[in-house]
């Protein structure tokens, strides 16, 4: 069953993938703020709408979440849910910069079992089942379980939805930039936690996200042999949208580093959940 599930997800992901590919560096293409520095596109419904196709026409029973649309319900029943993120990195896309992917993943009881992410513009794709280890292009992918804190390569994004938390985030970004090689901040969260799955990035942190920014690459990582949770060390992530991610070591190192400032009931004493800010 999960091999099928992800065969839908992968062509679910190419599709949206060339519909972006198509109002890639469109002049003409117009936005919307739909919240307060978030912005939605044609190319983003038209991804959605592409990805969501695929999807109920292998599974039309499934549940499926998507950042455009909302919940899209299948069967009273269903166990499984679809989170879809048509556009991870719309910002970047609509200014021209080639940093942004499609994002996918299948869920049963509330766990994720499979993912997918795509970058359409290399044409790389990251997959994952539960149990079954992670690829990029088909070849196996895993964390680097030797890099300390020290050595690091870590990735984040800025907090630009929850200003709220910024004088909390940046305390955090100054211990881990003081004590890691370098951090790099692209753009696109689920992009980010792929390539920490391929061991390119080592590491992520980042607060209040979505869950559709944040499903498939939690898998991808974990698959991958790292470790993804809270503020707290837990697995409540896609409730909180705060995350870190890394290999077991390295994970320790950055959330002791996080622990200093803030936790999960410290974030949301400045940022609550349900504030609309996230």
């Amino acid at each position: 069953m999960l091999e099928s599930i992800l065969e839908v997800a992968e062509r679910a992901a190419r599709s949206g993938g060339a519909v972006l590919g198509r109002y890639f560096g469109r002049e003409d293409l117009q936005a919307e703020e739909k919240a307060h520095n978030a912005f939605v596109s044609r190319a983003d419904h038209d991804s959605e709408s592409a990805i969501v196709s695929e999807i109920l026409m292998a599974f039309p029973e499934h549940h499926i979440l998507a950042e455009e649309r909302g919940a899209l319900p299948g069967t009273h029943e269903a166990e499984y849910e679809w989170i879809v993120d048509p556009l991870d990195g719309t910002s970047n896309f609509l200014r021209g910069l080639p940093y942004f992917c499609v994002s996918i993943a299948c869920l049963r009881d509330g766990k994720e079992v499979a993912a997918v992410i795509y970058d359409p513009n290399r044409d790389e794709i990251f997959t994952a089942i539960a149990g079954g280890g992670a690829q990029r292009n088909g070849s196996t992918i895993t964390v680097d379980a030797s890099v300390s804190l020290e050595q690091a390569f870590l990735s984040t994004g800025f907090p630009f939805k929850s200003r709220d938390a910024i004088d909390v985030y940046l305390q955090i970004f100054r211990d881990l930039f003081l004590q890691s090689r370098a951090i790099r901040r692209c753009g696109a969260a689920a992009l980010d936690l792929a390539y920490t799955a391929a061991g390119i990035y080592d590491g992520f942190f980042e607060f209040r996200l979505a869950p559709w920014d944040l499903a498939a690459g939690a898998l991808l990582v974990r698959e991958a042999g790292g470790l993804t949770t809270d503020l707290d060390g837990g697995g409540d992530y896609l409730a909180s949208g705060n995350m870190i991610a890394a290999a077991p070591d390295l994970h320790a190192g950055m959330l002791e580093v996080v622990s200093r400032y803030t936790s999960e009931a410290g974030l949301e004493s400045l940022v609550p959940i349900d504030s609309g800010e996230d």
